[in-house]
């Protein structure tokens, strides 16, 4: 469980292919306080960290990761957004964030707006019950709030701290981000179409 409050990012420096799997090297200030077999949030999604050197972590992106993420883009030098597991005796500081990614969107829309940025994304039409008005989404791993929602589309803005600290700063159209729905309305909706 995390919270989509990036804690740092760390840059992919290996990418091993095993089959239909694909194994990254990462390199990122926390790397050395990790321990093996912990979830850790890498572009929102979470992945089991399997080996640990100085200042470098390993893990592991199986073939229905890679299908529904944009892991299998990754290449060295790709710059990861990192969050560790949601500690119960501390606040929540976004909102509650699995780390299942239930697909990538894609930005059609970068604009600087003197101080801050607004991003614009669509994503599949069938997702399209759960982004509703001022909510919560989670794009590459951060919690953001959503607004002008149509159909398949919606944009976020970007406040200085969250441009300068994630890499939604190397974001250009066409690009596409890992995202998660808000897991409270997934659940809402299920309840709906099911009762």
């Amino acid at each position: 469980m995390f919270t989509g409050i990036i804690e740092t990012t760390g840059i992919v420096e290996k990418v091993v292919v095993n089959g239909t799997n694909k194994t990254f090297w990462i390199e990122s200030p926390i790397s050395s306080q990790l321990k093996e077999d912990q979830s850790l949030a890498h572009n929102g999604a979470c992945l089991t960290v399997e080996k640990i050197e100085t200042g470098i972590h390993q893990v592991t992106a199986i073939k229905e990761t890679l299908k529904k993420t944009n892991l299998g883009n990754w290449k060295e030098g790709y710059l990861v957004n990192l969050e560790r597991c949601l500690q119960v005796n501390g606040r929540i500081d976004g909102h509650i964030v699995q780390g299942h990614v239930d697909a990538t969107a894609v930005c059609t829309k970068r604009k600087a707006l003197n101080g801050s940025w607004e991003f614009s994304f669509d994503f599949p039409k069938k997702f399209s019950h759960l982004v509703i008005e001022k909510g919560s989404i989670s794009l590459n791993g951060i919690s953001l709030t959503v607004f002008n929602v149509k159909r398949n589309s919606f944009n976020v803005a970007i406040i200085p701290y969250t441009f300068e600290h994630t890499n939604i700063s190397r974001l250009n159209t066409e690009d596409k981000v890992n995202i998660e729905f808000d897991m409270i309305g997934k659940y809402v909706a299920r309840l709906k179409r099911y009762s």
